[in-house]
C-alpha cells in the first residue's frame, strides 16, 4: 500500500509512489527509555514556545547541514528525495496528531539515537550537535497547519 505524492517540492508533474508511514502515532522511543526521554527539555524552553529566531536557525539547519530535507522534504511531508525509498516512508511532520502526541524529549531522543525499524539514524553528535537538534525539533513542530493555536 504506497500513496501517490503530489507534493510541491517535487514538481507539479512529477508523482511517484512511496510508502505509508508506519504507525504515524506510535512511540519511536524503546519503553524502557521512554520515561526518561519524555523528560528532556530544550534549553530555551518547549519547543512550541520557541522563539522565531530558533525557530529560523531550525530551519537553515533542517536544510542545510542537519541533512533533514532529504529524507522528510522541504515541507515536511516525508517526500525528500532520500526518502521515497525508505519503508517505511519518514516522519510527516504536518501531521498535527502526532505533534501532540510526542513529547518534545521524545523527538530529541529520535535525533539523537535514530529511530529502530525505520531509516532515521542518529544525527547527533556525527552531523548536528545537540543545541543543533532542539532548534530543527522547534522547525519541524512548526509545520503542523495548527501551529499558531497549537503554541497557546
Amino acid at each position: 500500500d504506497g500513496i501517490r505524492d503530489r507534493s510541491p517540492s517535487r514538481g507539479l508533474g512529477d508523482v511517484y509512489k512511496r510508502q505509508k508511514e508506519k504507525d504515524p502515532l506510535k512511540a519511536r522511543v524503546p519503553k524502557k527509555e521512554r520515561g526518561a526521554a519524555k523528560k528532556l527539555k530544550a534549553p530555551f524552553g518547549k519547543l512550541k514556545k520557541a522563539p522565531a529566531d530558533i525557530v529560523a536557525a531550525g530551519k537553515k539547519i533542517f536544510e542545510g547541514k542537519g541533512t533533514c530535507v532529504n529524507c522528510h522534504g522541504k515541507t515536511g511531508e516525508g517526500n525528500g528525495p532520500a526518502g521515497k525509498v525508505l519503508n517505511p516512508s519518514p516522519r510527516n511532520f504536518t501531521n498535527c496528531k502526532f505533534h501532540k502526541k510526542r513529547k518534545d524529549g521524545e523527538l530529541f531522543w529520535v535525533v539523537k539515537n535514530g529511530s529502530p525499524g525505520t531509516g532515521m539514524v542518529s544525527m547527533v553528535p556525527a552531523t548536528i550537535s545537540e543545541e543543533d537538534a532542539w532548534k530543527v525539533l522547534a522547525y519541524e513542530r512548526s509545520f503542523c497547519a495548527k501551529y499558531d493555536k497549537y503554541r497557546k
